[in-house]
């Protein structure tokens, strides 16, 4: 039958003031527990005693001993094997084991370093030097404590974080799925051609948008608008200027204006001039965006519009060559009273107005040289053939390839509108 523990004391204890509070004193010998039993609890430790190494683990497995002092020769479990096991239980804490043993040959010191004892004690054993090797004892438990005590701040601050982080995670892709609500329709068919839009952020939610909408039933609006930088910030700022240009309400779009027959279509320059002066009053931001919007009439083909800061507009012609238009012009919500120029052109039949993002042009190749006007070129040259959505959807898998990778650096933004002529109207 196995002895009943002795009862322990074990209120909570504070490891800032003292390090070591339960000493375990483990020998043959019931003379030679109890003379250094006693010197340790005159020192202030509570003291513990077993008479073998098998108390002593069971010992171990029940009560969170701080430090003990062990004979390494026992009969049964020796103190070498006592160690060997203790260091075997799964436990969070440091135990601080310090081997009382006559041995001192280099070989029987290795030995029982080897097996996990911290420190030597020669017996018989002397008072003074005991109490110096548990103090030292003492401020190795000490650092120990402290560094668990801080490992677990640190866990349970990254367990936080990582809360923070899966909260975060859900409302932002929550917030990417409205964003690209924004874009209601990826397809949109007129009487006069078909648009089609891509939109790809380069995060869960990002500053780009494109769309389109009818003006009235000959004229169509066509855009495309780079928030700057990336981010919430810049995702709220795109749902605000999105607002402007919505096809959903005619009264509140900024690129429509009322007319004796019904709505019109504002000059494309003076819509930058509204945005920019919108954006400055009302929109309390360091943001800024860059615009190209286009005016389509779908009876002539002619093309009103404006580049403010944006990349240039490209009029892909039926033999496949490539027109880039426009002078670059100041971006929106950067200079007050900012001027901007309108231009125009005229789509031919079976010819295509792309309006694009510069996360296209300045996409980087692995050695980060930018894609720029003449990959571009080449990129829509060869995807060329491609009708509808196929064209944004091609212009993407190349860029893809030119990158290396589908993780772009920037949004990707395309908005195409290809004229079918107004012998070929749909109804």
């Amino acid at each position: 039958m196995t002895a009943a523990l002795p009862k322990v004391d074990l209120t909570d204890y504070d490891y800032t003031t003292r390090a070591i509070r339960n000493v375990l004193v483990v020998d043959d010998s019931r003379t030679q527990r109890h003379v250094i039993s006693t010197s340790i609890r005159n020192w202030g430790f509570n003291v513990l005693q077993a008479a073998s190494g098998e108390e002593a683990l069971a010992m171990c497995r029940q009560i969170e001993i701080d430090l003990i002092l062990s004979d390494w020769m026992m009969p049964g479990m020796n103190g070498i094997d006592f160690c060997r096991a203790l260091r075997r239980i799964d436990s969070d804490r440091y135990v601080y084991f310090i081997l009382l043993t006559s041995k001192s040959d280099k070989a029987a010191v290795a030995e029982g370093l080897e097996v996990g004892a911290d420190d030597f004690l020669s017996k018989p054993v002397d008072s003074g030097e005991l109490r110096a090797r548990i103090s030292a004892g003492e401020r190795v438990l000490a650092m120990e404590r402290e560094l668990r005590a801080n490992n677990q701040l640190l866990t349970d601050a990254l367990e936080q974080l990582r809360t923070l982080y899966d909260s975060l995670d859900r409302d932002l892709t929550e917030a990417r799925a409205l964003q690209l609500s924004l874009l209601r329709e990826r397809q949109r068919r007129f009487q006069g051609g078909l648009a089609s839009m891509l939109l790809r952020p380069s995060g869960h939610i990002g500053g780009d948008m494109v769309g389109c909408f009818a003006i009235n039933a000959n004229l169509i609006g066509l855009y495309s608008f780079d928030v700057s930088g990336h981010g919430v910030a810049s995702a709220l700022m795109t749902a605000r200027v999105a607002g402007l240009l919505s096809g959903a309400s005619a009264e509140h779009n900024i690129a429509i204006a009322p007319g004796a027959g019904g709505p019109t279509g504002r000059c494309p320059a003076s819509v930058a001039a509204a945005m920019n002066a919108l954006v400055l009053s009302e929109i309390e931001t360091e943001r800024y965006l860059t615009l190209a919007y286009a005016e389509i009439d779908q009876r002539t083909g002619r093309v009103r519009m404006v580049q403010a800061g944006h990349p240039h507009p490209v009029v892909q012609h039926t033999d496949g060559r490539l027109s880039f238009l426009g002078e670059g012009g100041l971006p929106v919500g950067l200079i007050e009273g900012a001027h901007y120029d309108g231009f125009e052109t005229v789509l031919e039949p079976g010819e295509r107005l792309i309006l694009l993002s510069d996360g296209i042009t300045e996409c980087p190749d692995p050695q980060g040289v930018e894609l720029g006007h003449e990959g571009l070129t080449r990129i829509l040259t060869r995807q060329g053939h491609l009708r509808g959505g196929a064209l944004p959807e091609g212009v993407l898998t190349e860029l893809s390839i030119w990158a290396g990778t589908e993780d772009f650096p920037d949004d990707i933004s395309i908005a195409v509108f290809e004229f079918d002529g107004p012998s070929e109207l749909h109804v």
